[in-house]
């Protein structure tokens, strides 16, 4: 996110800015509208009356009073883009409104996306204050001309909303070079409702153009076409929309980051203060999966003990190849001697999210810290199960 999304920004905010070309108008010449209605071919009485198709029939019964020629806007319609993860557009009604569902389990729905309205108005150096606003009030225009929607099923009780309102976004067009006149600006101000539904999973995001303001060499104006107004509405929640998913992959990525870095098997001590290895996971899971860790190092089960929680395993040190190597499947060996252990899980806290794993030998002797640390390399990756989740 840099400076290239505010220029984005006023970019999509300009709307005919001065220029030989209007995107409004089609091309070409508007003769046709000046056209008069050709006459009904008339038929003689004694003739049979051809039979007519009505495939192509244009029926008459339309606003007359609409424009026409150079006065009829040919851009195509705005739309709300939901491409962030579980966003959704309700049926359009011309409201630039959009719905986020819950993503982040950890995050709170309503205060994200209100951090990201913040940190995009703050980024485009746009200051914005907060408006206290009764909540029914603000439901209802939240959901104003899309009442069809079912959103009106929501209840007063339990909503939070958050309701922000920017500064002027300023867009100047300078002419001259060494001197310069400010030939065309426009300036306006957005308001920004967030609604969130009494479990607190779905929020909806609505902007609204509050101010505007127009000056150029014919004088000054605060009207805005409706078709314009709601195009630049739909184009900044568009931009709080890309915005949404852009930090959601920030924050997807630090949690990834973290699981990734997150030492999960460290040395410690069991309950009887013998050495042991100690596992970010709890004592059933634990259990379940050590059968893969046996299966990739080398140990054979040959019994267990379901109550204890007891693997009797046999080691023997597994012979590696060239072709191992050249394929990617070599595993580092672990360095102890060929014979029978013991793996004994259990919990060491209250919660059963921390496990210690000891490790005797044939005569029920714990390994003693020193060989803990000397294998701890293989049993960090390997009982961390990184490679296999």
């Amino acid at each position: 996110m840099s400076c290239r999304v505010f220029y984005l920004s006023l970019l999509a905010l300009s709307l005919t800015a001065c220029g030989s070309v209007n995107n409004k108008q089609a091309q070409g010449s508007f003769d046709y509208q000046y056209k008069p209605e050709a006459n009904d071919l008339v038929i003689p009485a004694n003739l049979n009356k051809p039979k007519q198709a009505k495939d192509f029939f244009v029926t008459d019964k339309i606003n007359h009073q609409g424009p026409i020629g150079a006065d009829m806007d040919i851009r195509a319609p705005s739309l709300v883009m939901p491409v962030a993860a579980s966003s959704r557009v309700v049926d359009e009604s011309g409201v630039a409104i959009i719905w986020f569902d819950k993503v982040l389990e950890d995050k709170d729905l309503l205060d994200f996306i209100e951090k990201v309205v913040t940190e995009k108005l703050v980024e485009d150096n746009i200051g914005y204050n907060y408006v206290e606003e009764d909540t029914e009030v603000t439901l209802s225009k939240v959901i104003e001309g899309a009442t069809s929607l079912k959103e009106t099923s929501i209840k007063r009780e339990g909503i939070k909303t958050a309701i922000l309102e920017s500064d002027w976004y300023h867009n100047e067009v300078d002419v001259g070079w060494i001197f310069t006149d400010i030939q065309f600006s426009k300036s306006v101000r957005f308001r920004y409702q967030l609604l969130a539904k009494p479990h607190g999973r779905s929020v909806s995001l609505r902007v609204s153009l509050v101010d505007f303001l127009q000056t150029d060499e014919t004088g000054g104006s605060q009207t805005m076409d409706p078709i314009d107004k709601q195009r630049a509405e739909k184009a900044m929640l568009n931009e709080l929309i890309a915005a949404v998913d852009y930090s959601y992959r920030v924050q997807q990525r630090a949690d990834r980051l973290t699981r990734a870095n997150q030492k999960l098997v460290t040395i410690g001590q069991n309950i009887e203060e013998e050495p042991a290895y100690i596992i970010e996971m709890g004592l059933d899971d634990l259990w379940g999966n050590m059968p893969l860790f046996f299966e990739k190092h080398g140990f054979t089960i040959s019994d267990l003990n379901d109550d204890k929680k007891i693997y009797y395993v046999d080691f023997v040190k597994p012979e590696s190849s060239i072709w191992d190597s050249i394929w990617g499947d070599d595993v580092p060996v672990i360095d102890v001697s060929d014979a029978h252990y013991q793996f004994v899980l259990a919990p060491i806290d209250e919660l059963d999210q921390k496990t210690a794993v000891t490790i005797y030998n044939a005569a029920g002797e714990p390994l003693p810290l020193a060989t803990l640390e000397r294998i701890f390399p293989i049993f960090e990756q390997g009982l961390s199960f990184r490679n296999v989740f």
